[in-house]
C-alpha cells in the first residue's frame, strides 16, 4: 500500500493546491494562502531552520516529512523540498496521517 500522505500531496499537486518552494513558500504564508507547510527530511539544515522560524512567526503549521526524492517525485516538480499546503480540509488530513505515523 502506498503512503497516504504522498496520496494526499499528490491529489494536491493535480488539483493546483500546492505552492513549492523556499521563496513561493515565503511569498505565500505572507499572504496568508498557506495553511500547512512540508518540509523534506533532507534538505538543508539551513533552509529547516528559516522556514520553520518563518512558520512559527506567521502561526502556519508545519510539519517535516519525507525526503526531497519522494515529494519531488509524487508531485511532478524537479527537486523541491518546501510545499505549502493551501486548502484547508486536505492540510488537515495530511497533518493528521503524519501525527498518526510518527506516534
Amino acid at each position: 500500500m502506498r503512503d497516504k500522505v504522498l496520496n494526499y500531496l499528490g491529489l494536491a499537486a493535480r488539483g493546483r493546491l500546492l505552492a513549492n518552494g523556499y521563496n513561493t513558500c515565503l511569498y505565500m504564508m505572507d499572504k496568508k494562502k498557506i495553511r500547512l507547510l512540508l518540509i523534506a527530511s533532507d534538505i538543508s539544515e539551513n533552509s529547516v531552520k528559516k522556514m520553520v522560524s518563518s512558520a512559527e512567526r506567521k502561526k502556519v503549521p508545519y510539519r517535516i516529512y519525507g525526503t526531497v526524492e519522494e515529494l519531488s517525485h509524487i508531485t511532478g516538480k524537479t527537486s523541491s523540498g518546501i510545499f505549502g499546503i493551501t486548502d484547508e480540509n486536505l492540510a488537515k488530513a495530511i497533518s493528521e496521517e503524519i501525527d498518526h505515523k510518527e506516534s
